[in-house]
């Protein structure tokens, strides 16, 4: 007998959300320089090296859906109160701390969370932040290749 593979749905929420003016920054204000693929970050978790602060900066539901083993989640990036969570979640750490930062909401180029986050944390001077580029979607880009997820919030 089969076994019946749970699929996640990922919706991309973009068209349906008006980000704050101030925070409507998009994916393309993330530097290429500053991009790590899904496949770079799941090789880096299974190594026994020192492990980056992962946060998730999209939305609450699909967190906890399924999210990225140890990532935090820190709140919408387009929003203020996501924001100011994620500052908080970085506030005592040094500014050279590895950090990864990931939406997965929809694909990239939709995605109204990313940009804000990466230039929150860029602008506060963070130099070793690095963000997922997920195309697509968190499942179709890291759940459906295999790689280690949590479920739940």
């Amino acid at each position: 007998m089969r076994a019946r593979r749970q699929v996640l749905s990922f919706v991309c929420a973009a068209p349906f959300l008006k980000p704050f003016a101030a925070h409507a920054v998009g994916s393309d204000a993330v530097p290429g320089a500053a991009l790590m693929k899904p496949a770079e970050l799941a090789d880096l978790l299974k190594g026994g090296g020192p492990q980056p602060m992962i946060l998730q900066v999209g939305f609450e539901r699909l967190y906890a859906q399924a999210h990225i083993p140890g990532a935090l989640y820190a709140g919408p990036g387009n929003q203020d109160d996501g924001l100011a969570k994620l500052k908080s979640q970085v506030g005592s750490f040094p500014h050279d701390r590895a950090i990864v930062i990931y939406c997965g909401c929809c694909p990239w180029t939709h995605c109204p969370n990313i940009g804000a986050a990466y230039t929150a944390l860029h602008d506060a001077g963070f130099t070793n932040l690095k963000v997922l580029y997920i195309a697509d979607n968190f499942g179709a880009d890291w759940v459906d290749k295999g790689y280690p997820v949590t479920r739940g919030g």
